[in-house]
């Protein structure tokens, strides 16, 4: 699996948290992703946290045109405007949404169904890249202003925060990430 991806898929990914600062990361990094590898950004993934104030919503919505110019300059970044302009936005979108609902990860399970889906998928091969909860997540994230947001980097982002576990039915981590949800959730 490699050396990024092993660590990531046995600690980390599928794992629920209502986090606010983990949900900005992984929705940045899920941006980020689009058209590269996982393992592209999980390289990246520290000095990324470096440049984008350990995706602190609150530091980054701060961030200006200046700013911009210096991340597009790091050559250990993702030099993407869109994409880093996008970062910025977002952070801007998850503070209106902790004013107005107190948390944003809350906000996201609200949305999602207030449940986590545990799926039962036998080989890699099942795993759809993208469901009607995500295509309609995305079109809610859409509406209260985020960007870089389509069905299947909403699948993604579902998937690292533990909203959708696709753990598959041998490996180790499914059934520890359900005995640890203290939250409601359905196997499908």
């Amino acid at each position: 699996m490699g050396e990024y991806l092993a660590p990531y898929h046995d600690t980390e990914w599928g794992a629920f948290t209502m986090d606010d600062r983990a949900h900005f990361e992984h929705l940045s990094l899920e941006g980020f992703q689009s058209g590269l590898s996982w393992t592209t950004i999980l390289k990246k993934r520290g000095h990324l946290n470096r440049i984008f104030a350990d995706f602190d919503p609150a530091a980054v919505a701060e961030f200006d045109e200046n700013s911009v110019e210096k991340i597009l300059q790091d050559p250990g970044g993702i030099r993407n405007r869109r994409k880093v302009n996008s970062v910025l936005n977002n952070a801007r979108r998850v503070l209106e949404i902790q004013e107005r609902e107190g948390s944003f990860g809350g906000f996201l399970f609200e949305a999602f169904g207030g449940k986590v889906v545990v799926n039962r998928f036998t080989k890699d091969s099942e795993i759809p890249p993208h469901t009607e909860k995500s295509t309609r997540l995305a079109k809610i994230l859409k509406k209260e202003g985020f960007s870089f947001v389509g069905p299947t980097t909403v699948y993604a982002h579902l998937q690292s925060m533990g909203f959708v576990n696709d753990h598959l039915t041998s490996c180790f981590r499914r059934q520890m990430i359900i005995d640890a949800l203290t939250v409601p959730w359905t196997e499908t």
